[in-house]
């Protein structure tokens, strides 16, 4: 096969991409551990109060300080603006097992009307979480993470039988686990809570990133059989990934340019709950596009030359 059809080198690159990687993963690791997590009351316990603001827009700062004065307590203040109704909604949320009682709310209304007269705040809800809850929740959370990456492991092993279906499927998951790391890691770092919109983008980015491997795969697979088991497999990943360039480009450059629109709508309306999607699946995109085009294949080629390579020694020591 002449190397001239190539476009991009792609194997022949590979120490360039796994350094690309391997730079990003430990930035955002170090960053992550000096910042530190901040979890949801979902995860952590906690209790939740939600307000409706009608007559004008409260200062976060403001209400924190009448909400902690009238119960004594920590608090952190979220201003976010109803896209139905046009009025801005105020969530106050409480760290610990301590519940809200029905007389914490009524001080925290009669607080909050004290200090803006002029406005008017209806209690909407009000939640409380167990820590211990939370932290089984979040046990739950990750064992069904590991179950899907057991079940997708087998998946493409079966699927992929016929060019190393081991090897594809844990170098899939192991393109996985890098993107949901760096999604993490932009969790972290912009301060966004770990809640349940960490865990609905780390399933929508499993399912975006794995499509883009499968793809990758199914590719090398029909240029195998039709160029046969002669051609080495670096030169069939470089055919295959230069065939697939152009599909994996586009589609994840759709997909982010979608997600810009959401965020700037939500940054515009404030709402918080669509930034802390829009975000993170925006740096999880540009992973996955990255890694199932530069790292997972190359991982996969890896692999089976290595196997090429022990078998071959085998025959001649025989």
């Amino acid at each position: 096969m002449n190397e001239k059809t190539y476009r991009f080198h792609f194997y022949q690159n590979k120490k360039i991409y796994f350094g690309i990687s391997i730079v990003l993963l430990v930035v955002g690791i170090l960053a992550s551990v000096i910042i530190g997590p901040h979890l949801d009351i979902q995860f952590a316990g906690g209790s939740m109060i939600l307000y409706s603001v009608e007559g004008g827009q409260a200062d976060a700062s403001g209400v924190e300080a009448a909400v902690s004065e009238s119960t004594g307590r920590n608090c952190e203040v979220a201003i976010s603006q109803d896209i139905t109704t046009g009025g801005e909604q105020v969530t106050g949320s409480f760290s610990g097992n301590q519940a809200m009682t029905p007389e914490e709310q009524a001080a925290v209304t009669s607080a909050l009307q004290s200090a803006y007269p002029d406005l008017g705040f209806e209690l909407l809800s009000s939640s409380s979480v167990e820590a211990s809850m939370g932290a089984r929740f979040f046990q739950k959370c990750l064992v069904c993470f590991v179950i899907t990456a057991v079940f997708l492991l087998l998946y493409i092993a079966l699927r992929f039988r016929k060019i190393g279906g081991l090897s594809a499927g844990v170098t899939a998951v192991i393109a996985l686990m890098h993107d949901v790391l760096i999604a993490f890691c932009v969790f972290v770092v912009c301060g966004l809570d770990i809640d349940d919109v960490f865990i609905a983008v780390i399933l929508t980015i499993l399912g975006y990133s794995l499509n883009a491997t499968i793809v990758v795969y199914d590719r090398v697979r029909e240029n195998r059989r039709k160029l046969g088991p002669k051609v080495g497999y670096d030169e069939i990943l470089n055919l295959s990934l230069n065939q697939t360039l152009g599909r994996t480009v586009l589609t994840s450059l759709c997909t982010f340019l979608s997600l810009v629109v959401v965020l700037i709508v939500a940054l515009i309306f404030n709402i918080e709950t669509v930034v802390s999607f829009a975000l993170p699946m925006m740096a999880g995109v540009a992973a996955g596009c990255f890694s199932s085009q530069c790292i997972a294949p190359n991982l996969f080629c890896l692999w089976q030359i290595h196997k090429r390579n022990k078998l071959d020694a085998a025959r001649r020591k025989a």
